[in-house]
C-alpha cells in the first residue's frame, strides 16, 4: 500500500554514526565515543534547568518472567547508589539541590528527569550519573518498593475502562502480550530480586542504549563540556543490546474475536474495538497518518461522533492509535447508552465500515484535524521541562528526525491517505472486540446474542 506523499523520515537511516542530526533550532546534539548520545536544548524562559536520561528499555523488552519489572526497576532508581547510600540520603539531596523529579515507563522507553536551578547544572549532572551508573539494590528497599508498583496496578484495576484494556491486549498480542504492557503481572512484581534488577541493568542500561537530554536556560558548550567530563567515562557494553536481545516480532492477528466480561464494578459499560496498527519500523508514514485519522473521527462534526454521540446512542466515543517502534495499537472506545447497547454497537460496526469510503471524510475536517494537532504540539512546547520527554520518546519509537518533521509531515496527510490508512489498518481486518457491564445491565441487554463473531 503506497501514500500520496513521500516522508523524509526514513533518511535517518542513512546518517553515519557522527553525522549531526537533524533537529529544531536550539537543539544540539552530540555523540560521546562511548556510544553516549547527547542532546542540549536552549531555551531561557525560565532560570531552570532539566536533566533526562532515556533508556530504550520497558515493557518490549520483558518476558512473562520479567513482566513488569522496567517499572520496578524505574522506582528503584529513587532509592540508593555509591553516593547516596539510603533513600533518606538520595531524597536530602533532591531537597539540597531544590529538585523536582520523576520518572516513567512506557512500553518501549524508560526515563528519568530532574529540574532545578539552572546553577546545579553540574551537581544535577552529577547526582543523575550516580543514580544512573551506580545503584544499590537493597532487598529491604525492594521489600518497600514491591508493594507500591503493585498498589498502581491495583488501582488501575479499580477502572472498568482499564479492565476491558487489560483483556483486549491478551487477546490483540497473544503470547507476546507482555512486551505491550508496562504494569506488568502481580506475581512477578511481588516476588522480584535485586538479581533480577541486575539483569535489566546489565542487559540495557548502557551509554549506548540511553540519551542524555539537557534542557532550559543552559548554554550549549558548557552543557556538553560537563556531560563529558561526568559521563564520557561510562563503559560502552560492547554489543548493542537491540541486536544481542531482539524484540520478537509481533505476530498478525489472524482471526477476530470477541469477549465479554462481566464485573460488578461497571457501573457504565464500555466496548473496546482493537487493531494492530503501523509500526515506525515498516511504515513510518502510516504512524503520521494515524495520528491524523484518530484526530478527525475526535472531531464532534466526525460521521463517527455524529452517529454515536449526537444521536444517543453513546455517551463518548473515541479512537487513538499509538505511536511504536514495533506494531502499534489502534483502539476505538465507546461508551454506550446502558439501554441502547445493541443499538449503539451496531451503528459502531456501520461506521467502522465505512472509514475508507470516499466522502467519509471531509477536507474541512482533515484540515481542522491537522491545525488541532499542531496547536496541541505548540501548545505542549510551552514549557521547557517537559521537551526532554516529548524528545526522548519519539527517540526511542522513532528518530530524532522524525521529532524534527512531524509537524510537516502531519501537514502533507490527504483524504486518499486517511482512506488508504484505514483499509490496510481497520477495515476487513481482524480485531479484537471487548464489552466489560455488570450482571444487571447484562441480563437487561443479553449481549451475548449479539455482540459476537
Amino acid at each position: 500500500m503506497k501514500y500520496s506523499w513521500l516522508l523524509l523520515l526514513l533518511g535517518a537511516t542513512c546518517l553515519s554514526a557522527q553525522a549531526q542530526r537533524r533537529l529544531p533550532p536550539n537543539y544540539h546534539w552530540q555523540k560521546f565515543d562511548n556510544g553516549l548520545e547527547v542532546v542540549v536544548i536552549e531555551n531561557h524562559k525560565v532560570p531552570l534547568a532539566t536533566i533526562e536520561i532515556a533508556v530504550k528499555n520497558g515493557a518490549y523488552t520483558e518476558g512473562p518472567e520479567y513482566s513488569g519489572l522496567s517499572h520496578l526497576f524505574e522506582h528503584m532508581f529513587f532509592k540508593a547508589n555509591k553516593d547516596y547510600p539510603d533513600q533518606e540520603k538520595f531524597l536530602r539531596r533532591t531537597e539540597e539541590l531544590g529538585a523536582i523529579w520523576n520518572g516513567t515507563t512506557n512500553v518501549e522507553r524508560v526515563n528519568y528527569f530532574f529540574t532545578f536551578d539552572k546553577d546545579s547544572l553540574d551537581a544535577g549532572l552529577r547526582f543523575m550519573n550516580a543514580a544512573m551508573r551506580y545503584p544499590i539494590y537493597r532487598a529491604e528497599d525492594m521489600t518497600k518498593e514491591r508493594p507500591v508498583v503493585d498498589g498502581e496496578f491495583q488501582r488501575a484495576e479499580s477502572d472498568p475502562g482499564f479492565q476491558i484494556w487489560y483483556e483486549s491486549q491478551k487477546r490483540l498480542w497473544g503470547e507476546l502480550f507482555t512486551r505491550k504492557n508496562p504494569i506488568g503481572e502481580h506475581d512477578i512484581i511481588n516476588t522480584a530480586t535485586p538479581e533480577k534488577m541486575m539483569v535489566i541493568k546489565d542487559k540495557y542500561y548502557h551509554p549506548n542504549n540511553s540519551l542524555l537530554i539537557i534542557a532550559g536556560d543552559v548554554k550549549p558548550d558548557q552543557a556538553f563540556t560537563l556531560a563529558k567530563k561526568i559521563w564520557g567515562d561510562w563503559q560502552h557494553s560492547g554489543f548493542d543490546p537491540m541486536q544481542k536481545y531482539p524484540i520478537p516480532a509481533f505476530r498478525p492477528l489472524e482471526k477476530t474475536e470477541y469477549f465479554i466480561k462481566k464485573s460488578s464494578i461497571a457501573n457504565t459499560p464500555y466496548i473496546i474495538f482493537s487493531w494492530q496498527g503501523p509500526s515506525y519500523q515498516e511504515d513510518s508514514a502510516g504512524t503520521v497518518i494515524a495520528d491524523v485519522f484518530s484526530a478527525v473521527l475526535r472531531l464532534n462534526a466526525s460521521r463517527w461522533q455524529q452517529a454515536l454521540v449526537d444521536k444517543g446512542l453513546a455517551s463518548w466515543a473515541s479512537l487513538q492509535y499509538t505511536t511504536n517502534h514495533f506494531t502499534g495499537p489502534i483502539e476505538a472506545y465507546v461508551i454506550p447508552n446502558p439501554e441502547k447497547i445493541k443499538e449503539c454497537y451496531n451503528e459502531a460496526m456501520k461506521q467502522i465500515s465505512q472509514f475508507a469510503t470516499p466522502g467519509y471524510f471531509t477536507q474541512e475536517q482533515l484540515q481542522t484535524a491537522r491545525e488541532v494537532i499542531r496547536r496541541d504540539l505548540i501548545r505542549s512546547r510551552e514549557k521547557p521541562s517537559s521537551l526532554p520527554g516529548q524528545l526522548s520518546y519519539q527517540w526511542a519509537s522513532t528518530s530524532l528526525e522524525y521529532y524534527t518533521d512531524y509537524e510537516q509531515n502531519l501537514m502533507r496527510v490527504t483524504l486518499d491517505d486517511l482512506a488508504a490508512y484505514a483499509r490496510r489498518y481497520i477495515v476487513g481486518k481482524p480485531f479484537v472486540a471487548g464489552l466489560i457491564i455488570n450482571e444487571e445491565m447484562a441480563k437487561a441487554a443479553q449481549p451475548e446474542t449479539f455482540f459476537k463473531n
